[in-house]
């Protein structure tokens, strides 16, 4: 059996390893779907911080993903169809927009089943971005605050 799911995967973490190994657990082969800029450009704000290539590459270098690929329009049937999968992994935010009823609906009319799993609520991208920046505004602080005392001493 195939099993396949998407994302962005940015900042590669223990959630995305957490749902993969699960993901992995449901068939013989795990096909990942990675948006590219362009699709997460439709549907965020921020395109991911680390490119389309050295996503794929970090995800076809963990034992439990067997293959990568990449899709570039906001839709899932054409890999759905190509991969020929068993088993549509989605996340809890799933939705009712148009790309996500075409995929339900064709994965329906095939007889293949859809299983929908729960986020990690310790960890996502999101949250590792708004710590680093977090962070960095504090450094920043603490730097200007350093400089301006040495220069009240100097």
């Amino acid at each position: 059996m195939i099993i396949y799911t998407v994302g962005t995967f940015d900042l590669l973490h223990v959630g995305h390893l957490a749902l993969l190994e699960y993901c992995a657990t449901l068939g013989d082969k795990l096909v990942v779907g990675v948006a590219s800029d362009k699709v997460v450009g439709s549907y965020k704000k921020n395109i991911p911080v680390v490119p389309l290539e050295q996503r794929m590459k970090m995800l076809k270098a963990l034992k439990c993903v067997d293959d990568v690929v990449s899709y570039d329009e906001l839709e899932y049937v054409t890999n759905c169809k190509e991969l020929d999968i068993d088993i549509f992994v989605i996340g809890e935010d799933w939705g009712d927009k148009p790309h996500n009823i075409a995929v339900e609906k064709f994965l329906k009319l095939k007889g293949k089943e859809i299983v929908q799993v729960s986020y990690n609520p310790k960890t996502s991208s999101t949250k590792i971005k708004q710590n680093v920046i977090a962070q960095t505004l504090k450094s920043d602080n603490l730097a200007h605050t350093v400089d301006y005392k040495t220069s009240l001493t100097a």
